[in-house]
């Protein structure tokens, strides 16, 4: 176990060991994908290979959290150093607009359901999903495996199956009372109408049949072939809105990387409209002028300075942030030094207030990260998703396949920026990031957590880069959480910080953790890797050793003497 102490925060130790490799690391959230990824380094593939084949496998061991039907971003570092986003969004159906669903009035402070939960649950919730297009895309422009090579131990754990973890089935019995309004997810995951047990074994043989039409006929399966018209047909039946259409009109993207500073570090993520990378570079340009390592971690006065620009992120994050095909999203001000010192100026230290936008427009939560690296200098951060656990809660029948419920992170109120509209493209918190310090690559990492997802990444650069923390230390120190309602804490912050913070006007909730599992990778000056994951998730790395034989080792024949 690995300590951390502070003279006057938060001391915490760390519950998992960090892997060390020379040629190669693969961190995802369940072992069987990481193994899956790792088995593809054996093979001679490289870093997007095992992505590829990891983020499959997880479609199988991790279906609450992601799969064919989800979306999200994928970030490439080449070996050459330039980096690239491949992003595949969600979008809005075409017959979904900013007056589709009716906004719940009675919903809590900071929600976004409609009346109904129709925008939630269900049919009507489903997205136009970009996942599998991206997948095999990536892995035609980057990878040097073929598709079915990289899918093979997704199917053969769907068609074998595999052991449920205890965190599988937290997330089962979490769910269940929606999950069995459907038959067919039922029938999987709540047998005799109860959730599956740590230890069960998980047979998924018709996703196991859907994975191998995949394998042979690429994405084109789902984006109008046989797979997405049973996905249409289905969503027609039950009034939803997806259409074979939306999926034969789908396309990716691939965005500039957007790239800010930090304290003589660089920090590069996909740009708008994934949220994340942009929000966490607004807030350390504020950062940037205090002095965090003398104010400690988990101290009242780091805890209280976190919470106050998260507020102003969020603030920001709902007026201004969203698909810059329809919002005019103010990137170069809200990264401007000009802005920072106009939000600095306004943090009060000894009080917490109410946060307003700083700028206006001109017009979930659960998901996984995997993030690897190969011996040539390639390395993926990807953060992937259905949206909630379990996305829409239902089975397409005969495909096992679980849509996500996309639709769930827009506004159902109309002149936002966020509001529906045809086409639209999902906002994220995602923040699958990259940490470079003079051109080389120190550190990539990413996590699951919806809302919580940037604020999480946000801590574990400055827990990397101010307070010292070795990698296994930053992945797994107790978060904080706000968007200006509750303050969250973990458990491991003390109550005495508790009561300081409500001193200073916090409303404290103590909660089992904030966001997910965080996966992430150092590269050391050696040359070496490092991988390491934390106790809110599954998360395993492994990393390859080893190598091939020296050259011009050769087995002499034998003599005997007679």
């Amino acid at each position: 176990m690995n300590d951390w102490q502070t003279l006057s925060g938060t001391p915490f130790t760390t519950e998992k060991r960090p892997a060390q490799a020379a040629r190669g690391m693969v961190v995802t959230n369940h072992p069987l994908a990481s193994a899956a990824g790792t088995q593809m380094l054996s093979a001679g593939g490289n870093a997007v290979d095992a992505a590829v084949a990891a983020l499959f496998t997880l479609s199988v061991v991790e279906p609450m959290m992601v799969g064919l039907l989800g979306g999200g971003f994928a970030h490439l570092r080449q070996a050459d150093g330039t980096h690239h986003i491949l992003e595949g969004q969600g979008t809005c159906p075409q017959a979904v607009g900013p007056t589709t669903f009716e906004y719940d009035t009675s919903a809590p402070p900071g929600s976004l359901e409609s009346v109904g939960r129709r925008h939630s649950l269900g049919r009507g919730a489903v997205a136009t999903p970009g996942n599998l297009m991206a997948w095999c895309q990536m892995l035609e422009r980057h990878g040097s495996m073929s598709l079915d090579e990289v899918m093979a131990p997704a199917i053969d754990h769907a068609s074998r199956g595999f052991r449920v973890t205890q965190y599988l089935s937290d997330c089962i019995a979490d769910n269940a009372a929606d999950m069995r309004v459907d038959a067919e997810i039922s029938r999987y995951f709540l047998p005799q109408g109860e959730p599956l047990k740590k230890g069960d074994r998980l047979v998924q043989s018709a996703y196991a049949q859907t994975l191998k039409m995949v394998a042979q006929q690429g994405a084109a399966a789902l984006y109008g072939g046989s797979l997405g018209q049973a996905l249409c047909d289905d969503i027609a039946a039950h009034q939803g809105y997806l259409t074979l259409d939306d999926l034969r009109q789908y396309r990716t993207r691939d965005p500039a990387p957007l790239r800010t500073s930090y304290r003589g570090f660089e920090i590069i993520g996909p740009p708008p409209p994934c949220a994340g990378p942009l929000h966490i570079g607004q807030m350390l340009n504020v950062l940037a002028g205090f002095d965090l390592r003398a104010m400690g971690f988990g101290t009242p006065d780091s805890v209280h300075l976190l919470a106050e620009v998260l507020k102003m992120a969020f603030a920001d994050r709902a007026a201004v942030t969203a698909d810059p095909d329809f919002v005019n999203v103010p990137v170069a001000r809200l990264l401007s030094p000009e802005y920072a010192a106009l939000r600095r100026a306004q943090i009060d230290m000894h009080r917490a207030r109410t946060w307003a936008p700083g700028l206006s427009p001109t017009e979930s939560a659960h998901t996984t990260h995997i993030t690897v690296a190969d011996s040539e200098g390639r390395v993926v951060s990807a953060t992937q998703t259905i949206n909630s656990v379990f996305g829409a809660r239902y089975m397409v029948p005969g495909t096992g396949l679980i849509p996500n419920n996309y639709l769930y992170v827009l506004d159902p109120r109309p002149d936002r920026a966020n509001s529906m509209a045809p086409g639209k493209r999902v906002t994220s918190s995602m923040a699958p990031l990259m940490v470079i310090k003079d051109g080389q690559a120190r550190y990539a990492l990413g996590l699951p957590g919806g809302l919580r997802i940037f604020p999480s990444a946000l801590q574990a650069v400055i827990n990397l880069v101010d307070h010292g923390m070795s990698l296994q230390q930053a992945v797994e120190a107790p978060r904080i959480w706000t968007q200006g309602f509750d303050l969250e804490l973990e458990g491991a912050f003390s109550p005495q910080l508790q009561t300081e913070l409500e001193e200073k006007g916090h409303a404290v909730l103590r909660v089992p953790n904030v966001g997910g599992g965080m996966n992430a990778i150092a590269f050391h000056d050696d040359g070496s890797l490092e991988g390491a994951a934390c106790w809110r998730a599954d998360g395993t790395p492994i990393g390859l050793g080893g190598g091939m034989a020296r050259q011009g080792v050769r087995f002499l024949p034998e003599t005997r003497k007679p």
